[in-house]
């Protein structure tokens, strides 16, 4: 078998039949096989991902965990890839796993690769726009990067979370890697810690242009702090990086990022009340992610009962609406 395509699932919804879809429609010159893993759906998706013959084992909500779960995954497949999607992540073309197949195997000491994330066609503008320009930053040609400048990764905290960004919403691991390092059963970011434990390992790390998803959230004011807050605990707690050190800077960011969302809606046309309406609503939304970044670098001030009200990814595990 040459590459498995994974899938940690619970509610996945009407777009979990779209994304199982996209999946089984890709084309490629060797077989490969589909796995799902369901933590506790309540909604029919264990259904719906065998009526379409694809395998789909079960555990308790309370047995998954980021890095666990795709262990497991990967540990029931016989791929010789393995391919990592989310429930909610559909592939933008037919060709997407064959594509990332290919980066990751371009060449012999790459330990996995990643593809970019496109916003759902109906996603507002803003989302758009930072999920393009996030993945430019990676370039528009196949590539392969390495840990080949150890000062300035020790130096240069962009430089090194510009190494080690990766994404299970769409990658692909080498199996014998993986067998070496596996994913670490963290809370959060499994897949960027892997990645960092990866390049300092001394692996390549592949970028895979033409293998894009589509993948993208329009989150609400409560559920962006929450997410951000998820964001900021793992980076100060895994990688030693403090997003949002002082409340009064974080609220400058957040000014800043209005400022600009407001740039961006004038750009594609926005004008008068429909304008206004939609600065205020983004510049909300600014407010509580570079909110929820202070809250979380400051996580270990913070007392129990409100790190779970504040975490997002705790709430979904927890089987409530976040």
């Amino acid at each position: 078998m040459r590459a498995s395509v994974l899938i940690p699932v619970k509610n996945g919804g009407a777009l979990l039949g779209d994304v199982l879809d996209a999946v089984l429609a890709q084309r490629t010159p060797w077989p490969f096989e589909v796995i799902v893993m369901d933590s506790g759906s309540t909604d029919g998706s264990v259904g719906l991902v065998r009526a379409r013959g694809v395998r789909c084992e079960t555990i308790a909500p309370e047995a998954f965990g980021h890095g666990r779960t795709r262990n497991q995954l990967a540990a029931l497949s016989t791929g010789e890839f393995l391919v990592f999607i989310t429930q909610d992540a559909r592939p933008a073309s037919t060709e997407w796993l064959a594509n990332l197949v290919a980066a990751c195997d371009a060449e012999p000491d790459v330990a996995g690769a990643f593809g970019p994330h496109r916003a759902h066609p109906d996603a507002r503008l803003v989302t758009q726009r930072e999920l393009a320009q996030h993945f430019a930053g990676f370039g528009q040609t196949q590539s392969v990067v390495r840990l080949d400048d150890r000062a300035r990764f020790a130096s240069d905290p962009g430089y090194r979370q510009w190494l080690h960004f990766f994404s299970n919403n769409n990658s692909c691991l080498r199996r014998s890697v993986w067998q070496r390092l596996p994913f670490p059963d963290v809370a959060f970011a499994e897949d960027q810690t892997w990645a960092l434990a990866a390049v300092k390992a001394g692996y390549g790390k592949a970028y895979a242009p033409e293998a894009a998803v589509y993948h993208s959230h329009d989150f609400g004011v409560w559920e962006t702090l929450q997410r951000n807050f998820d964001e900021a605990r793992s980076f100060q707690r895994d990688f030693g990086y403090d997003m949002q050190r002082s409340l009064l800077r974080a609220w400058a960011s957040a000014g800043l990022l209005a400022r600009r969302d407001a740039g961006w809606l004038r750009q594609a046309g926005q004008r008068g009340w429909s304008w206004v309406k939609s600065t205020i609503h983004m510049a909300s939304i600014e407010l509580a992610r570079t909110s929820g970044q202070f809250l979380g670098t400051q996580h270990r001030r913070l007392p129990g009962w409100l790190l779970g009200v504040l975490s997002r990814d705790q709430t979904l595990q927890r089987g409530r609406p976040a």
